[in-house]
């Protein structure tokens, strides 16, 4: 997955303005990613043979026919490139986290689940987007390939994102994304020379926490097995579990802090976490969108364990235990449950609805509107009412020292603003298809989000979207795809003058 970054071998990859579109390069990477995605088939091949499960004679021959594919899109595209267009750049973002899902969802269409290409397309959409909505009941069941293809799609999903984050989606100026350039190809402080070292590292250390994380995990009491699922789908922050329980099965407060922990550390952005490794310890404890995080997280935990404990009667150890792990996993876009928490009355619900939007770092797994969006929102805002006040103060917006440009503040708030209109139009959508307006506005939500289960009886932490009808469920993959790829970069290939030569 390493290849949206290493497009040119230099400093910072540079993307061209180009009117012309040269397809090459696009099924080029498309190829690359579905080799990728086929070569994964043959893990959860193999686990099944090595049970007895037939459904491994399933895998192999769809890795064997999507690497083929794959193979083909690659070798056939094969030539010297200097570096991308614009056009080539959106192409490839979108185009790419559509053929995977498609490609990814035939395991669950021929192996012994039997799910319509509709629940199939759905259940890999929600996988390689790390939203964690599921229509597969009956997890504690099912054959360990399914399960482990499940959580490998999301731990695909996870790396990838990280390194879109920080090769293309800044170069595209996706949503004030353009602040985090020269971050990730810092070249002043030589941190690392290269673009492709740079995806590089950024895979490893996500494969060095996923491996540290299943560890931890078998320690505490999981089993193998399930410790290597639960590491890949915390780390990607998508919330794929092994069993109908989720995390709640376990009922083990060791679990649910260790997983705690890795849902942050898969929301904190990766360039910082390497940078800490390379001999900078303080570099995320000085980042603003980090401490703000942080904040966020220990303020809401807190006053909802408060909440409990002196309203609900819980035990205190029990309220923080449980706000601590729903907190994070829903702010995050994980998705992962350790109770219905929609059951605790409706201040809790009014509080995870709106935190579900929020999200977590850029350059992270994390998902949602982003916590960088939140800061340039409330500092231009803070700017606009000193101008007010003081209508003669020079007052800039400044980000991490910078002076935020008139450009980036625009971007940010013309995201917010589409995101809400999308929110709308995609709710207003979903009630067309018989849902009624709780179930619509929470899986709109949840869906552009990304964070996996709604609010409500239906489609809530005790429930799944197995009972919706499938035009609700091809609205809902689009949904999770524009939040995933952070709205501009899918919306702007419906513009006509886009495809203009």
């Amino acid at each position: 997955m390493t290849a949206l970054s290493g497009a040119r071998e230099s400093y910072v990859p540079t993307i061209k303005a180009s009117k012309n579109i040269e397809f090459d390069m696009v099924f080029l990477v498309i190829g690359l990613f579905l080799m990728i995605i086929g070569v994964g088939m043959f893990i959860p091949a193999i686990v099944d043979a090595a049970v007895g499960n037939p459904d491994w004679q399933v895998f192999a021959v769809c890795a064997s026919f999507v690497t083929f594919i794959g193979g083909l899109l690659f070798l056939s595209n094969k030539s010297d490139y200097s570096e991308l267009s614009i056009k080539q750049g959106f192409l490839i973002t979108v185009l790419a986290w559509i053929a995977v899902p498609m490609m990814g969802a035939l395991p669950f269409v021929f192996s012994d689940l039997n799910l319509s290409y509709t629940d199939a397309f759905f259940e890999a959409m929600s996988g390689i987007t790390t939203t964690g909505s599921t229509v597969v009941t009956g997890l504690d069941g099912l054959p360990p390939g399914i399960l482990l293809w499940r959580s490998l799609l999301q731990w695909f999903g996870g790396v990838g994102i990280i390194v879109m984050g920080v090769g293309i989606m800044p170069l595209l100026q996706i949503g004030g994304m353009q602040l985090f350039r020269v971050e990730a190809f810092d070249v002043s402080e030589n941190f690392i020379p290269r673009a492709t070292q740079l995806a590089l590292s950024l895979s490893f250390l996500y494969m060095a926490l996923t491996l540290i994380c299943a560890v931890i995990l078998w320690m505490a009491g999981m089993t193998p097995f399930e410790a290597a699922c639960h590491a890949f789908t915390t780390l990607s922050t998508g919330g794929f579990s092994t069993s109908d329980g989720s995390v709640g099965h376990f009922d083990s407060a060791a679990i649910d802090y260790i997983i705690s922990l890795f849902m942050v550390l898969g929301s904190l952005p990766f360039i910082l976490q390497l940078k800490m490794l390379a001999g900078h310890p303080l570099s995320l404890i000085r980042d603003s969108q980090v401490r703000w995080f942080i904040m966020l997280l220990v303020i809401i935990i807190g006053i909802l364990s408060l909440w409990l404990w002196g309203m609900r009667d819980f035990e205190f150890t029990l309220a923080l235990r449980q706000t601590t792990f729903n907190v994070i996993s829903v702010i995050t876009g994980t998705g992962y449950a350790s109770t219905d928490y929609t059951a605790w009355g409706m201040f809790s619900v009014i509080i995870f609805f709106f935190i579900m939007f929020i999200g977590g770092c850029a350059g992270s797994t994390s998902c949602g509107v982003k916590i960088f969006r939140v800061q340039i929102m409330v500092l231009t805002a803070k700017a606009h009412l000193k101008k007010i006040l003081w209508p003669n103060i020079v007052s800039d917006t400044k980000y991490k020292n910078r002076t935020v440009s008139e450009n980036v503040a625009g971007s940010v708030f013309a995201y917010l603003f589409l995101f809400i209109v999308c929110l709308f139009l995609l709710t207003i959508a979903l009630t067309l298809t018989g849902l009624d307006f709780t179930t619509a506005l929470s899986g709109a939500g949840t869906a552009m989000a990304n964070v996996g289960p709604g609010v409500g009886e239906l489609i809530g932490p005790a429930g799944n979207f197995q009972s919706l009808p499938d035009t609700a469920k091809w609205l809902l993959s689009f949904g999770m795809l524009l939040g995933r790829l952070e709205l501009f970069a899918v919306l702007v290939l419906f513009s006509p003058q886009f495809w203009r030569y």
